[in-house]
């Protein structure tokens, strides 16, 4: 049962955003720094739950692959978000907010997306774990470097934020599923939604601080939104077919590409840039918009099962 609600991610997502859009009021009280850091650490505790030291040894039997999406990741997204805020001209706090979804990590929604669109999971969560993992340094240091002459960028408060949500929690998970597998095991089926549902209170929180704004001025903030997750998909499938890996691959990485973690830029654009409260809702709204971008591109691929050669498939042990 849990895995049939899981797969409506999207819809609760849509849910969710439409309802704090309708009462803001009811969400309001979940906009709180604490609730929304602790709610994201649960969600990061929950992908560290499903990794184990094997799947980090996977990266070893499927490098180029593994190799092609996090360089399609971190050279794609950053560039694709400060080139869409100055194309669109956005104002300071939505080109900050676009830009920093731009430079995290692939989203744990990204996973249950590869699976629907029969691509390969085992990759897609290894990518996402090593992107995460990444993040600490990168999305920090991206972010100084690309917003940095919009605004004034605090590189090492982005540091220690990233660290505290993504690594602490991670890392933890890891510990549990070596530690305690058996406990992990009876958690796992219900992580998943429990994710789905955190994910879910960070959006609806951050559009309900922000309705007001989103339903006056929220037209150029989904176009740049839109056009930064829709180019992510298509660019991380064509990068990847024309570099030669096989319809599989490309689908995987075309959605750890267009799907960023959303969570973690409204964590750290509340906490990095408190004199830009709109910066926050570029997150919620790439939250919504790049799961329904990668339900429908999850939906066609669903169609067809890619015809795949064992070139870059792990090894048998």
């Amino acid at each position: 049962m849990f895995s049939h609600l899981t797969r409506l991610f999207p819809l609760w997502m849509c849910l969710s955003v439409a309802h704090a859009l309708w009462m803001p009021k009811a969400w309001l009280p979940l906009n709180n720094p604490t609730i929304t850091v602790s709610v994201l650490g649960v969600v990061m505790l929950g992908m560290g739950l499903t990794l184990s030291v094997e799947d980090f040894r996977r990266i070893g039997r499927m490098p180029r692959a593994v190799l092609m999406g996090f360089i399609a990741q971190f050279a794609t997204m950053p560039a694709l978000g400060w080139g869409v805020a100055k194309f669109l001209d956005l104002p300071p706090a939505y080109a900050v907010g676009l830009i920093l979804v731009g430079c995290c990590p692939g989203g744990t929604a990204s996973n249950l997306i590869t699976l629907i669109a029969r691509a390969n999971v085992a990759l897609s969560v290894i990518m996402t774990a090593c992107s995460t993992l990444a993040a600490v340094v990168l999305t920090p240091l991206f972010t100084q470097l690309l917003a940095g002459s919009i605004v004034e960028v605090n590189g090492w408060l982005l540091f220690k934020q990233t660290l505290q949500v993504v690594i602490v929690p991670v890392l933890l998970g890891v510990i549990l599923n070596s530690r305690a597998p058996k406990l992990v095991q009876r958690i796992l089926p219900v992580a998943p939604i429990l994710s789905v549902l955190g994910v879910c209170m960070i959006c609806g929180a951050a559009f309900a601080a922000s309705s007001k704004e989103i339903l006056a001025h929220g037209g150029e903030l989904v176009l740049g939104v839109f056009m930064l997750h829709f180019c992510g998909f298509v660019i991380g499938y064509l990068v990847t077919r024309l570099s030669g890996f096989e319809e599989e691959i490309a689908r995987t990485i075309s959605i750890e590409v267009g799907m960023q973690n959303s969570g973690l830029a409204i964590v750290l654009a509340k906490q990095g840039f408190p004199n830009l409260p709109l910066a926050p809702v570029v997150g919620a709204v790439s939250g919504v918009t790049h799961c329904l971008i990668g339900s429908v591109f999850a939906a066609i691929w669903s169609r067809f099962t890619p015809k795949n050669s064992d070139k870059e498939k792990p090894s048998p042990t």
